[in-house]
């Protein structure tokens, strides 16, 4: 299995944050900004071309040839979607939500009294159905929202991980399958440190230390699972935009 993991394009909430250093105004399920929709775009022209060799050339491993995906996921976080719903277009591919793909936290909003963050419902299958009718959906949502729980913790985000991984392996470990997540910022992080297993140092005062992954708008992230080695490839990778189109 070849494994891309890539963030959404910018969405209106990290522009907000980009530009005021504040989350004050945030959406609980923002949509892409122009930039974004850019990115996305830039996203898919990069995948869209593959070599007949792009799937079979072992040594490719910044993907020059080719990404050849075979399986797209999304979350179901309209930034993710609307990230995804391109490159589904440009490979021909179906867009499979997965819901375990979405961003910390869940949906959710703040307390305007600086209570405990509320968690929200979020879109249900009829919005899907009517925004997003190319979104390959499963059974398990409904007319309730697909999110409707309390905000998700730190723990529970690191188990929802775990889940993950499971589940990715149980559908494509051990084979040639190229696989593209098209998730969040802190998800990704969550994930890569589990499929990675990276040594935590302590720190006295602060305790375990997590080294962050900087991932930008559309990075992509790609590991190679083969013949029992596990191998990270490349991180963050952004040739695809130009100076301008990059954001955090």
């Amino acid at each position: 299995m070849r494994l891309y993991i890539i963030r959404h394009a910018q969405s209106s909430n990290n522009a907000l944050w980009a530009n005021s250093d504040s989350s004050a105004g945030r959406s609980s399920d923002p949509l892409l900004t122009e930039t974004g929709r850019q990115q996305a775009q830039c996203l898919a022209d990069l995948m869209a071309g593959a070599e007949p060799e792009a799937q079979t050339d072992p040594w490719d491993i910044t993907d020059r040839r080719g990404f050849a995906i075979t399986h797209l996921y999304t979350s179901l976080m309209q930034r993710a979607v609307l990230t995804a719903a391109p490159v589904a277009q440009a490979l021909d591919l179906p867009l499979v939500a997965w819901p375990e793909l979405h961003e910390a936290g869940g949906v959710f909003r703040d307390d305007p009294n600086g209570g405990p963050r509320i968690g929200l419902p979020g879109p249900d299958r009829a919005f899907f159905e009517a925004h997003y009718p190319h979104l390959r959906l499963p059974d398990s949502l409904t007319g309730m929202g697909w999110w409707n729980r309390p905000f998700e913790s730190r723990e529970e985000v690191r188990v929802r991980a775990g889940r993950v991984a499971r589940e990715l392996f149980d559908r494509h470990g051990g084979s040639d399958d190229r696989v593209a997540l098209v998730t969040h910022g802190a998800f990704s992080h969550y994930l890569l440190s589990l499929l990675l297993d990276r040594t935590v140092p302590q720190s006295e005062d602060r305790g375990p230390m997590y080294p962050w992954l900087m991932l930008s708008n559309t990075g992509i992230t790609s590991l190679n699972y083969a013949e029992g080695y596990a191998t990270l490839y490349y991180t963050n990778r952004l040739d695809h935009l130009s100076r301008d189109l990059i954001t955090i």
